[in-house]
């Protein structure tokens, strides 16, 4: 090994981690240092890769020593403490100047309160959100990268020459704030995932259940879907996993347990929503979806005691597959819209600049949830940057509201029949409450005030002045201080 030889490292070299390495070697100008806790991994990928010209190191000093300055390292191991050991490992052996980047799925808290840390010893921290999974690692993920703005000028270059292009050549990686930004905006990504998947998971069950469709049927359906306006990666991965078929020639999917997993940035995006009172549904109930899958053993035992009707469907089967299209579509849209809702006020609460058409020009390739939907999104914010929601945007309002009977006839239908689509139940009522200007909350305010004497404001009254009623004529005029999330 050959000192300070090395424009770039990379440390922890599991699946991502040695595809990103390769990605990053693959580009012209990169020599890249790879190092792992174990070394038997950083030999495996120094035999099977000769031709991508890596530096391997025994131990972090050899590392650290092979890196050219300004050295950087791009953190690839498992969110929490192993990120934060080799957080401290790096920062005790790197200089002013340096840069250290974790790409791993952080919670957004835990990268502002490192990049703090960091910071203060002159060293440069990036978090950087990376999407793709193992293929776009390799080939060209979604890059987003927040942090310590210094030390953009340096890997900008090396990061966007990896990332994903989109059809004129633009790269799927900017910069997108300041500390947390960039795993914020990834973890906003993987809500929106869960809620894509979520999704066509409804669509799924409403075609088997209610239409009793095969899988080959199906398959049909989602390759139609592709060629369209739901054009995307999940989309056309549904399509392929419906014609994949077992040993015995039976479609694999129908011999997969119905029981979810995940790895928590759904839950993290459903908890922040809240902290900031972003009426964040959907994703909400894809992540209680998830959840409720996983009570396998339980629901068994409730489908032998519980009653609900036997799906039935007499209409007709193509002009439904078309209503489903439809409901998928505009649901979709709603997902996204709360998304976006959500990155607007992290954008206050944080003081991030976002760049909210840039986000989706960055969705746009390379990652799990890259569509042809997205350019909408971008066209969108382009046209007026200060757009409060996208339903208000006019292709999305146009879409919705040529989509709305397909979607009702869906969710009533799906209810009538006793089929589970929570995702779109509750986009559909998302929308029927966003669009109403007068909720039932006047009464909900009353009830706080009878109990609680919480208070309320008048709609012949200015906003912000607070009233109290005695409504028994029993409590007297003491009032609770007003508190709005």
């Amino acid at each position: 090994m050959s000192e300070q030889s090395a424009n770039i490292g990379v440390v922890g070299l599991a699946v991502m981690g040695s595809n990103l390495a390769r990605n990053l070697a693959s580009r012209e100008g990169n020599t890249v240092a790879v190092f792992n806790r174990t070394y038997a991994r950083t030999e495996k990928l120094l035999s099977e890769h000769p031709e991508a010209g890596f530096v391997g190191s025994e131990t972090i000093d050899e590392f650290v020593a092979s890196l050219a300055k300004p050295r950087t390292a791009i953190i690839m191991v498992q969110a929490g403490a192993g990120t934060d050991a080799v957080i401290d490992e790096l920062a005790e052996r790197f200089e002013p100047g340096d840069i250290i980047v974790d790409g791993g799925n952080a919670n957004f808290h835990d990268t502002i309160a490192r990049e703090k840390r960091i910071s203060e010893t002159g060293i440069h921290f990036v978090g950087a959100g990376i999407s793709g999974g193992e293929e776009g690692a390799l080939k060209g993920p979604s890059i987003m990268p927040g942090g310590s703005p210094a030390a953009w000028p340096h890997v900008k270059p090396i990061f966007q020459a990896i990332a994903a292009k989109v059809a004129d050549g633009t790269p799927c990686c900017d910069w997108v704030g300041d500390n947390g930004a960039g795993h914020f905006v990834k973890m906003v990504h993987n809500g929106i995932e869960y809620g894509d998947m979520q999704l066509i998971c409804e669509s799924y069950q409403m075609m088997k259940d209610l239409l009793g469709m095969s899988a080959d049927e199906m398959h049909q359906v989602f390759a139609e879907w592709n060629k369209g306006d739901l054009d995307s990666y999940l989309i056309e991965i549904t399509r392929d996993i419906l014609a994949f078929k077992d040993k015995d020639g039976t479609p694999l999917v129908d011999k997969i347990l119905d029981s979810a997993g995940q790895k928590g940035t759904g839950k993290w995006t459903s908890v922040t929503s809240l902290d900031l009172g972003i009426p964040l549904t959907l994703i909400s109930e894809a992540v209680f979806a998830r959840c409720l899958s996983a009570l396998k053993d339980e629901r068994v035992s409730a489908a032998k005691l519980l009653r609900g009707p036997k799906p039935q469907f007499n209409g007709d089967k193509k002009a439904f597959i078309a209503d489903l299209g439809k409901a998928l579509y505009a649901s979709k849209i709603i997902s996204y819209a709360q998304g976006y809702q959500l990155m607007q006020s992290a954008a206050q609460e944080w003081k991030w600049d976002l760049s909210y058409g840039g986000i989706a020009l960055m969705w746009r390739g390379g990652c799990i949830i890259r569509s042809k939907f997205l350019g909408k999104i971008k066209e969108a914010y382009d046209k007026d940057p200060k757009l409060s929601n996208l339903l208000l945007a006019p292709y999305f309002r146009d879409v919705i509201d040529g989509a709305q009977e397909s979607w009702r006839r869906v969710v009533a239908q799906a209810a009538l029949n006793g089929i589970w689509i929570p995702a779109h139940a509750t986009a559909l009522s998302f929308y029927d409450g966003y669009r109403n200007g007068r909720l039932p909350a006047n009464l909900l305010q009353a009830q706080r005030d009878y109990f609680g004497a919480h208070q309320y404001e008048r709609v012949d009254q200015p906003r912000g002045q607070f009233f109290h009623t005695n409504w028994t004529g029993r409590g007297g005029d003491t009032a609770s201080s007003a508190y709005v999330v």
